[in-house]
């Protein structure tokens, strides 16, 4: 391992692992249904929520026409 690579892989690190562990908060790490289509689209939903939620958090917001990102 090279000293950049260490430098880039702890400076990413807990941002990844924070989102893996919104991923699966409350679902257990198990499989929620039989098959693999069923469970693609809820992990489809599950991600797209997360992404959602994270963008209302950092300011997105609807104006009645069209989605915004409010300036901080």
């Amino acid at each position: 391992m090279t000293g950049g690579f260490k430098e880039a892989y702890r400076s990413t690190r807990p941002m990844i692992e924070r989102t893996i562990a919104w991923l699966v908060y409350g679902s257990s790490r198990r499989l929620r249904y039989r098959g693999s289509e069923k469970n693609r689209i809820w992990l489809t939903v599950r991600v797209a929520a997360i992404n959602l939620k994270r963008l209302v958090n950092l300011g997105l917001a609807h104006d009645g026409t069209s989605w915004v990102m409010s300036s901080a």
